[in-house]
């Protein structure tokens, strides 16, 4: 396992139980999200870094009975949170890494990924992986619950015009990796950024 992978099993391990409790406010954003990104009934879905799944619920409900919702982390701890919380019935649970995932080319409609990108370790190798994985045309919504200028308040420090959430950095980045960004908001109660697979010729 890589040092990353290490760090980042590290801080979501020690974490995973009180998540949800530090963060109750977050349900209604998460549902929001969620419907922004279009999934139809019947589409196959992936929450890419689930983490205690919040997620899970709003994207079954987008993809009905006879959709597919995949929930994949890296950290145990938080997919046992997750199944403890009663998430497992909205979602098939994996452990894995999306630099390397356990699914086949094209067999997706859409990944939802709440709060992912700043711990990728390589975001343009990942983000390819996860444009792999999804269907020509199909989508990508990266999500966060909180908008990039209210997360750095809130941790202490400055913005950075490095942060890799910031749309001049973004936009390049995701066209580099088989994706093209269609919409981005970046506000207090939320940041989301969509954007569709589109393959190079």
């Amino acid at each position: 396992m890589s040092e990353d992978h290490t760090h980042v099993q590290e801080f979501f391990g020690s974490r995973a139980a009180d998540w949800d409790r530090r963060f109750p406010d977050d349900g209604p954003r998460f549902a929001a999200g969620v419907a922004a990104t279009g999934l139809r009934p019947g589409d196959r879905v992936l929450d890419a870094g689930c983490g205690t799944g919040r997620a899970l619920p709003h994207l079954r409900a987008a993809v009905g009975p006879g959709g597919t919702v995949l929930g994949l982390d890296l950290t145990p701890q938080m997919l046992t949170a997750a199944a403890g919380a009663a998430r497992e019935g909205a979602a098939t649970l994996l452990r894995g890494d999306v630099a390397r995932l356990p699914l086949g080319d094209g067999s997706l409609d859409a990944v939802f990924a709440a709060g992912l990108v700043a711990h990728l370790p390589d975001p343009a190798r990942d983000l390819a992986e996860l444009a792999r994985v999804v269907r020509p045309g199909g989508r990508l919504a990266l999500f966060h619950a909180i908008g990039r200028r209210a997360l750095a308040a809130r941790q202490g420090r400055e913005l950075s015009p490095s942060d890799l959430r910031a749309e001049h950095n973004l936009r390049p980045l995701l066209a580099a990796s088989g994706w093209r960004l269609t919409s981005y908001a970046d506000e207090d109660t939320h940041f989301l950024a969509l954007a569709v697979h589109e393959p190079s010729a």
